[in-house]
């Protein structure tokens, strides 16, 4: 018997049974409406999940890529990595199912991060701020796994014990150390049950705490020394981790622990038409999740948004004929997927449920003005120079113009 049997998979994984009272097959976000509760109760297991996991919201599409799967499978692998890179990057089945993308960027780069996992290295995906890291590294566990919740959330207060294991403190107390009070981090899962580990924000977890994943890394096995044991990885398991450009110089990652992983670099959009195509998808499906009314005009002012973004964050207009200031934020992809988002919750609850120009305008300058004293000025010169006397923007520069402080 190992550690990690011992202590207990149900209880450890804190994952319900897909049979256990759940609706829709067990899946999360089941359409179920959630009911109040009395003090001291827990949460409906069938009220619908604000944001569900990655293979609850896409179970139908991973259903349909394992039926018409018919390629190579690594151990313990749910699809091939053929059809790995078809749910991520969209595609239609023989059968007529469509694969919706998921991630809008070169099938290269999805290629050698999926075939990256059915090796024994690691997968390190490395980009600025806003460029998708969590979404996909959510996506491939999800696929390659059927679970992406086995998650390490990366801070500069993320304790060793997160990644290896904790205790149950009151059985510890009571009979010392013992495989019953061990309890398994999300790592030690992975490991033992062959699935897929995630560890998000890498370089914002101190540099000791980095370093215990060079063994789990590099020999494959966590060392238990308080039982004399040890738990090995089965086949199957990997780990998938992210960190951003901007974080350099915070918790660099040692050279020993950095040639564990194979390292992908995710680019922000290459063109607009990407850019806008990925906001309007994912404010789509948060529109959604929020119940939210889908504007009828909305892809204009979200065009809007994507070439304020650009235009600031590559320091030139469009057209190249105009040079102007970058403000001190990234202005990513996600921040205008949030702007747009916000500025439908304006036009649903307090307009007509048209997205209009007022709507996104102070969600644009609260993204834009970080630093009171340098961004403000940046922004206003950049209004006057630039959006004042473009053709067909009067209304957009006029609602900046009223919510300038």
């Amino acid at each position: 018997m190992t550690v990690y049997e011992r202590a207990g998979e149900s209880a450890a994984t804190g994952r319900t049974p897909a049979s256990d009272g759940m609706p829709d097959g067990g899946r999360r976000g089941a359409d179920v409406p959630a009911r109040a509760l009395p003090d001291g109760a827990l949460p409906d297991a069938g009220a619908r999940a604000l944001r569900p996991h990655a293979e609850d919201a896409f179970a139908d599409e991973l259903k349909a890529l394992a039926a018409a799967d018919d390629r190579p499978r690594p151990a313990r692998w749910r699809l091939s990595p053929w059809a790995v890179a078809t749910y991520l990057l969209g595609g239609a089945l023989p059968d007529g199912t469509v694969i919706t993308p998921k991630y809008v960027g070169p099938r290269r780069l999805v290629e050698v991060a999926v075939s990256t996992l059915a090796t024994d290295r690691a997968l390190l995906l490395l980009g600025v701020p806003g460029t998708a890291k969590t979404w996909v590294s959510e996506h491939l566990a999800a696929a390659v796994s059927g679970d992406s919740t086995l998650l390490v959330q990366g801070t500069a207060g993320t304790p060793e014990e997160a990644i290896r294991y904790g205790w149950n403190y009151a059985q510890l107390l009571t009979h010392g150390p013992s495989r019953a009070a061990l309890v398994p981090g999300p790592v030690m899962r992975a490991m033992a049950e062959g699935l897929t580990a995630r560890v998000e924000e890498l370089t914002r977890i101190p540099a000791d705490v980095q370093d215990s994943l060079i063994t789990v890394l590099s020999e494959k096995t966590l060392p238990v020394p308080e039982l004399g044991q040890e738990v090995q990885a089965v086949q199957g398991f990997n780990l998938i981790a992210t960190a951003n450009d901007r974080d350099r110089g915070v918790n660099e990652l040692s050279s020993a622990l950095r040639r564990r992983f194979n390292t992908v670099v995710l680019p922000l959009p290459a063109t607009p038409e990407d850019e806008v195509d990925i906001v309007s998808r994912r404010v789509d499906q948060l529109g959604r999740a929020l119940d939210l009314p889908a504007a009828p005009e909305g892809m204009a002012e979200i065009r809007r948004v994507v070439t304020v973004f650009r235009e600031l964050r590559d320091g030139v207009t469009t057209d190249g004929r105009t040079r102007v200031k970058s403000p001190s934020g990234t202005l990513s992809t996600a921040e205008a997927i949030s702007v747009v988002t916000h500025g439908l919750a304006l036009a649903a609850h307090f307009g007509d449920g048209t997205l209009r120009p007022g709507d996104v305008a102070a969600g644009i300058l609260g993204a834009v003005v970080r630093d009171p004293a340098g961004d403000r000025a940046v922004w206003q010169e950049y209004l006057e120079t630039v959006v004042r006397e473009r053709d067909g923007w009067k209304d957009f520069y006029r609602a900046c113009r009223e919510v300038a402080p």
